[in-house]
């Protein structure tokens, strides 16, 4: 199924062995548009501290009772590598937590997750030879806080349109399927929903994603009522209304949400 990611913050992490704490924001990759870490708050035995949890360790998620349960120890999670939040991500930063987890890395290979499209994959130890092309080691930042990307305005190609309200994720294989536009400031409260590979570039500098829309498109779009589940009929009817080739025939085999 497609997700917010606004409704799965405040999730609450168990381990296997005890609670860790609670879902506070979330780490996008920048290229791939890939939730790669949710970011725990912790307390109690933790001090405090934010900690990072990859979607490998998943055991199960619980919708109903709006729980992660990972397939980690409390302790060791506790003893995890520390990050600086407030600063990026690095490559050489997550090496280090790969390297303590014991999983193997998902970037420098044509999946999304190492060969695979699924976390899973590399939790049961897929992509364990180095990839085929160059693997990137560098310090280069691909990673982006969640909660600092939404709010960034939203450019078309002849005007503004609105800004980034939230993210709309598979929740098998934390792809951002859509960007969900508010539009409030032009029209009454409406919100559209745009996929990120329909952006030119992002300016992180100016807090401005560029998308290949015009402003009346945006304007004229398919409406996203967020009560109603997105469904395969909404999703074709918003492909055909802007003319672009649908995702799920080009290769990519994620199961249409139900």
């Amino acid at each position: 199924m497609f997700r917010s990611l606004k409704d799965l913050e405040e999730y609450t992490i168990g381990a296997t062995d005890g609670d860790v704490g609670s879902v506070v924001n979330f780490l996008l990759d920048d290229e791939r548009w890939v939730v790669r870490y949710l970011v725990a708050k912790t307390g109690g035995i933790f001090g405090g501290r934010q900690v990072l949890i990859s979607p490998i360790s998943f055991r199960q998620a619980d919708w109903s009772t709006r729980r992660f349960y990972l397939a980690l120890t409390v302790d060791k999670i506790k003893n995890s590598p520390s990050f600086d939040l407030d600063k990026p991500v690095s490559r050489q930063q997550e090496l280090d937590h790969f390297a303590y987890y014991g999983y193997p890395r998902y970037w420098g290979y044509r999946g999304l997750w190492g060969m695979g499209t699924h976390p899973g994959y590399l939790a049961a130890g897929g992509s364990k030879d180095a990839p085929s092309h160059h693997l990137e080691t560098s310090n280069d930042v691909h990673l982006r806080s969640a909660k600092e990307i939404r709010g960034y305005h939203i450019e078309g190609t002849d005007a503004a349109i609105g800004h980034l309200d939230d993210f709309i994720i598979d929740d098998e294989t934390w792809e951002v399927r859509y960007l969900v536009i508010d539009t409030r400031n032009w029209w009454l409260d409406k919100k559209v929903l745009v996929a990120p590979h329909w952006s030119n570039r992002i300016s992180w500098t100016e807090g401005k994603v560029f998308v290949d829309l015009s402003r009346q498109e945006i304007k004229d779009s398919p409406e996203w009522n967020p009560t109603a589940p997105i469904n395969r009929e909404y999703e074709t009817r918003l492909y055909d209304y802007y003319g672009r080739p649908v995702y799920w025939d080009s290769g990519d085999k994620t199961a249409p949400p139900q």
